[in-house]
């Protein structure tokens, strides 16, 4: 982003300065105006790199859930959840999908009290990761425990759970997807 507003601006400044001069003073004030107002609107636009980001952090940990990082953010929106939950409870449970029972799809360990021993199968990451969304809503916070430390009361036995959870939340929201994009460019060279 840092660079894009730096290219824009050169851009404009060049602009300014190789342009006609049949500009009266009312134009060039008009004018400063117009950018001060752009440059603004860019500064205060909030680009969403959610999906972008998760998927870094996904990559990063070698999960087979990195290519579904968008629908994380997708069904977080769409349930009211904060994006980095389902994704931070499937690191704790299954290392982010690559510790899990064969073609199961369930890195949450969902529906292991049911009795069976590998819990719920999905048929893939989307299923997954809806299941478990709206579970997580339907059964837990519509149900007034609204904090990974209530939740983590009724979905695990770990007294550790809650605090592994928000470790992982913690990770995905502080990685830089452009630190690691700067240090593979960095390597290559």
């Amino acid at each position: 982003m840092k660079y894009l507003i730096q290219a824009f601006l050169s851009f404009v400044l060049y602009t300014m300065c190789i342009s006609p001069s049949l500009v009266y003073a009312s134009d060039e004030i008009k004018e400063t105006y117009e950018t001060a107002d752009l440059i603004q609107e860019i500064r205060v636009e909030k680009i969403d790199t959610r999906a972008d980001q998760l998927k870094s952090y996904l990559t990063a940990e070698h999960s087979p859930m990195a290519d579904a990082a968008s629908f994380f953010v997708k069904e977080a929106d769409r349930l009211g959840l904060d994006w980095k939950l389902v994704a931070a409870i499937a690191g704790n449970e299954s290392y982010f999908g690559t510790h899990i029972p064969d073609s199961s799809y369930n890195a949450w360990g969902w529906a292991v009290y049911t009795g069976m021993s590998y819990g719920a199968a999905f048929s893939n990451w989307e299923e997954g990761i809806t299941t478990v969304s709206e579970g997580l809503k339907d059964n837990y916070i519509n149900r007034g425990l609204k904090t990974v430390a209530d939740i983590g009361q009724k979905y695990a036995a770990d007294p550790e759970w809650s605090w592994k959870v928000n470790h992982f939340m913690e990770e995905i929201e502080a990685f830089n997807i452009y630190e690691r994009d700067e240090r593979l460019l960095a390597l290559s060279l």
